[in-house]
């Protein structure tokens, strides 16, 4: 009875399904469908889809209705979206609750205008004019499925920890302006951009079309894997991860798919540790051929006449050492071994653009690998993934290191936000310490050992670079 407590509904599998409505001066109110926006980290999306799986034609225009009397009892014109928390009972069946309206047009609005075929800024130019809206609610038709994934500059094993850095290689997959069936791209930054911490990490968003969800979650894999970006972190990978999950396959959809499916998201190899060093070492291979001088006297291949040259890499490679040994055959083949792996290694560069695409074998496997080096570095890509490996001598790590006294550095650049502790206070490793914030993502700061804090060396508010030492402690 009392007005002063609120009461909101817990739903144990909530699915995020969202309407699209639109309004214009006439006092016409339609909706163009909905999107499935369950897939989240943070509390913010990764993938959308139109429609949304399992929807049935009764419960769609329920929801539909109840959208369009929101945006009717506001008198609403233009573009918005009514989002609701759809509960999935163990029982069966699906039951929605109001949770927000967005009132503008939304980052997932492609995939409603890839499955409509009709363009929502169009529409907002024309109701904005004072025109009518261009279709009736009964003229609206769906057609195929779409899927749209953010690309995002961030470190998804680390706790999706945001990234910064420059856009040193930016390829995108074969896409044109809209029409189904093909590969849509939205994004703002072009090939040597920097992406700062001072804006959201998002770099580009894929959307993709097909007559199933199917045919779309094919082309959607497929566009990753064409995705080539160098310089800084970015969530590409993790994305390839998610849709080949079995709850995102299968549709098994809820705001926890990512939790519940830990196991095939996070720290995964997919390239396979003899194709990435195979790899690593054609790409050294590559850039020494195209620096050298043309005379036989630079060539730096390990040709002799007689005897056999072997040359040494050392590499890390998921975070442990790797020594690996390259052996020169009279028959100009290539004998790579290391950690117990031996084979002929082939490759034929097919071209070179700033980095290689080779057609390379290795231990039973062939496959089109394109590379690019940056630094010490060799960044890798192929049909089953991508991943990095890098030598050894080249190594650097930011973070706590004991031998400095207890330093603790900022893992990412951004903003100091607090500090939870004081200057003499004693903590217990795991203890929070302060709070950074970059790109619309805030990540605490914990302690990496008990002891005692020995001096702040900045103040709420300050911007910080990464691997900024933000505070001393001294070690119990």
């Amino acid at each position: 009875g009392s007005d002063a407590v609120l009461i909101e509904k817990y739903v144990q599998r909530p699915r995020h399904i969202e309407i699209q409505v639109f309004g214009d001066t006439h006092g016409n109110c339609v909706y163009l469908f909905e999107r499935d926006c369950s897939v989240q980290r943070r509390h913010q999306k990764v993938l959308e889809e139109a429609p949304a799986p399992g929807m049935t034609p009764e419960f769609r225009q329920q929801m539909g209705a109840a959208a369009v009397a929101a945006a009717k009892a506001v008198n609403y014109v233009g573009a918005g979206t009514v989002e609701f928390i759809v509960e999935q009972p163990p029982e069966g069946g699906m039951r929605f609750f109001f949770m927000e309206m967005n009132t503008r047009l939304q980052v997932e609005h492609p995939v409603t205008e890839a499955i409509t075929g009709l363009d929502l800024v169009e529409w907002q130019l024309r109701v904005a004019s004072g025109e009518p809206l261009p279709l009736k609610q009964d003229e609206l038709r769906i057609h195929g499925h779409a899927i749209e994934a953010r690309i995002c500059a961030e470190t998804p094993d680390n706790n999706f920890l945001p990234a910064t850095g420059t856009l040193a290689v930016y390829r995108k997959p074969a896409c044109s302006a809209f029409e189904r069936g093909v590969v849509r791209v939205d994004d703002g930054v072009r090939e040597g951009d920097t992406i700062s911490p001072f804006y959201d990490s998002m770099v580009a968003k894929l959307i993709v079309h097909g007559a199933t969800r199917e045919e779309a979650l094919a082309r959607m894999d497929a566009a990753l894997a064409e995705t080539r970006i160098v310089g800084l972190s970015t969530n590409v990978q993790f994305l390839r991860h998610v849709v080949n999950s079995p709850s995102f396959a299968q549709a098994d959809l809820d705001t926890a798919l990512i939790p519940r499916e830990a196991a095939v998201l996070f720290h995964q190899d997919k390239v396979g540790l003899a194709l990435a060093v195979a790899s690593a070492v054609a790409q050294t291979l590559v850039a020494e051929r195209a620096s050298e001088a043309a005379d036989p006297f630079s060539r730096r291949d390990g040709w002799r006449p007689h005897g056999l040259t072997v040359r040494r890499f050392d590499f890390e490679y998921m975070g442990e050492p790797l020594l690996a040994h390259l052996t020169y055959l009279h028959d100009g083949a290539l004998q790579l071994a290391f950690d117990e792996v031996s084979g002929v290694l082939r490759f034929e560069t097919l071209s070179t653009d700033g980095g290689a695409r080779m057609d390379l074998q290795f231990q039973g496997q062939r496959q089109t690998v394109q590379t690019w080096q940056q630094g010490e570095i060799v960044h890798i890509f192929c049909a089953l993934g991508a991943t990095q490996i890098t030598e050894i001598d080249a190594l650097a790590h930011a973070g706590v290191a004991a031998a400095d006294g207890g330093r603790l550095t900022a893992p990412m650049p951004g903003k100091v936000l607090s500090f939870a502790v004081k200057a003499g206070d004693v903590i217990k490793k795991g203890q929070a310490l302060a709070v950074m914030e970059a790109m619309k993502m805030e990540h605490t700061i914990a302690a990496p050992a008990d002891g005692t804090v020995a001096e702040l060396l900045y103040a709420p508010g300050d911007q910080v670079s990464e691997g900024a030492e933000l505070l001393k402690i001294t070690a119990a």
